[in-house]
């Protein structure tokens, strides 16, 4: 399974670096999306895909269970995901004022409105 998701990393990486590359704002925004989902799924196999019970120790023992989910990864990506929610929402508030501002989305045109 480690396998699979590995290959599937790679690919969200590989296209959200070649959508962050066009020349389109929108696209620019689809791949840091897609940057996003590869790190969240990055955490998620590096924890260790564990089917089990939950972390909750009994109230007569000093540990949980044998098979139990680490609960760290999960904290992780719950930040990540809101990280991400706000980053995303910044540079697509910051692209439509310069989209208002320029009128442009092509951002080799908005290279050369810097110029003059």
């Amino acid at each position: 399974m480690e396998v699979v998701l590995a290959f599937v990393i790679g690919g969200l990486y590989a296209a959200g670096l070649f959508m962050m590359m066009r020349r389109s704002m929108v696209k620019v925004i689809m791949g840091l999306a897609l940057l996003g989902y590869a790190s969240n799924l990055l955490i998620f196999t590096v924890g260790r895909l564990t089917r089990g019970s939950s972390p909750l120790i009994p109230a007569d023992a000093a540990q949980p269970a044998a098979p139990f989910a680490d609960p760290l990864p999960q904290a992780l990506i719950l930040t990540a995901i809101v990280i991400g929610f706000g980053v995303q929402a910044f540079a697509l508030v910051l692209f439509k004022r310069t989209y208002q501002s320029v009128g442009t989305d092509d951002l080799d045109s908005i290279r050369a409105t810097e110029k003059s």
